[in-house]
């Protein structure tokens, strides 16, 4: 294959990144149907939204600790066991939730247990899936691998309410348990068959908290990697609002369930249309310049959101959001495989991972307490407006940002 291949689809001429998308679809999908089938489970159960919300505390407790050690593990033993342990953990607890459910023996407990199980395999698994893309294609090709991943995530994030909606509807949640843990089966057979380098370039030194350290020290010194986490969180905690959806749709649209549907809806779609525009921006070495300006769009048009007074505008200015945001993501991803040593990577998507993960949470906090101070739609014009001194602050502040080509720092 020529080495200036600039096709969208150039990644899927390498067989072992064919697999590692199906294991990210496939697994991905079964995501969603253990997050909305759990959530649904304990909402049937409980009939309490407060039970439904301590899935997000359990998740966060794991999360952390998870994908620190799971970055760690990624650059000390072999990528390919570590994803098929992962996701055959997952793989025993869809089917436990599947049986016990079918013999009506489930609780609250075992649920909370079980999303505990599920949500750390997950961070254990992600780290090492990225860390062999970077060295399954080849380095000019990095920036589209990592746009269709991020499409595929976001296509999943349609196709997996849908399925699960058409699951429940039709057969109920014990099949949508057994489905997601057929998806897991998948995703652990699937490594199996993997023809690239399983362990990490150069020697395993030193304890796992010490290789851990290493990891976030190597990170913090990075001449671009923390501008761009930080940029990405200083946006992120101000603005997320993906978790609140029916508060905005109520608050700005004096609308119920089916608009909170059609902006979630949007929302994705949009993403999934800005990874087509960041693989079309493949070619674009100025990446440090190209997040930036996907930065300011992104505040530019969360600000007009804020302000739209009709619901499908906000629904076309929602899609916009993701769009914008999906570019940062792919180039943040990018910029990982590109500058950081193979014996590092692992360790590198983890805190890259738990950065986002954290702002998320954050985030939610945030917005969920200015929207009640001051209302839906003026918390999105303050999100608009700091979001938009971050970045301009980052630009100013961070000049290896400014500076950054692809091909240089890597």
């Amino acid at each position: 294959m020529s080495a200036r291949d600039d096709r969208p689809w150039a990644p899927f001429r390498f067989r072992d990144y064919r697999l590692l998308w199906l294991i990210l679809l496939t697994s991905s999908v079964g995501l969603w149907l253990r997050i909305l089938g759990t959530a649904q489970w304990l909402l049937d159960a409980t009939d309490s939204a407060m039970m439904v919300g301590l899935i997000g505390v359990v998740q966060l407790v794991v999360q952390i600790p998870a994908l620190l050690w799971g970055g760690t593990l990624a650059d000390g033993i072999d990528r390919k066991r570590l994803m098929t342990l992962a996701h055959g953990l997952t793989f025993l607890v869809m089917a436990t939730l599947a049986l016990l459910d079918l013999a009506d023996a489930l609780t609250p407990p075992i649920v909370y247990l079980a999303i505990a199980v599920a949500a750390a395999s997950q961070m254990l698994a992600n780290p090492a899936r990225s860390a062999l893309v970077a060295v399954a294609v080849p380095r000019d090709q990095l920036m589209r691998a990592a746009s269709t991943d991020n499409a595929t995530g976001n296509t999943a994030a349609i196709l997996g309410p849908l399925l699960f909606a058409g699951l429940t509807l039709t057969a109920g949640l014990t099949t949508a348990f057994a489905v997601a843990a057929g998806l897991s089966l998948a995703a652990l057979l699937l490594p199996m068959v993997l023809r690239v380098a399983a362990r990490a370039e150069g020697e395993v030194e030193g304890s796992t908290l010490s290789r851990t350290v290493d990891g976030l020290r190597y990170v913090a010194r990075h001449p671009i990697l923390p501008g761009l986490f930080l940029l990405d969180t200083g946006i992120t905690v101000v603005s997320f609002y993906r978790e609140i959806l029916p508060v905005l749709a109520l608050g700005m649209f004096a609308a119920g369930a089916s608009a909170t549907g059609m902006l979630g809806a949007a929302n994705s779609a949009g993403a999934v249309a800005g990874s087509f525009v960041a693989l079309a921006l493949a070619g674009f070495r100025a990446k440090g310049m190209l997040v930036l300006y996907a930065s300011l769009a992104y505040a530019l048009v969360l600000f007009a959101f804020g302000l739209a007074p009709w619901l499908w505008l906000g629904i076309v200015l929602i899609a916009l959001l993701g769009a914008a945001d999906s570019v940062t993501v792919t180039v943040r991803h990018t910029t990982v495989m590109l500058t950081t040593p193979d014996a590092m990577r692992g360790r590198a998507f983890s805190i890259m991972i738990l950065a986002a993960q954290t702002a998320n949470n954050l985030g939610t906090i945030w917005i969920g307490f200015w929207a009640g101070a001051i209302g839906a739609g003026n918390s999105m014009v303050l999100g608009g407006v700091l979001s938009l001194l971050a970045t301009l602050g980052i630009a100013w502040w961070w000049k290896p940002i400014r500076a950054y080509r692809s091909g240089e720092h890597d």
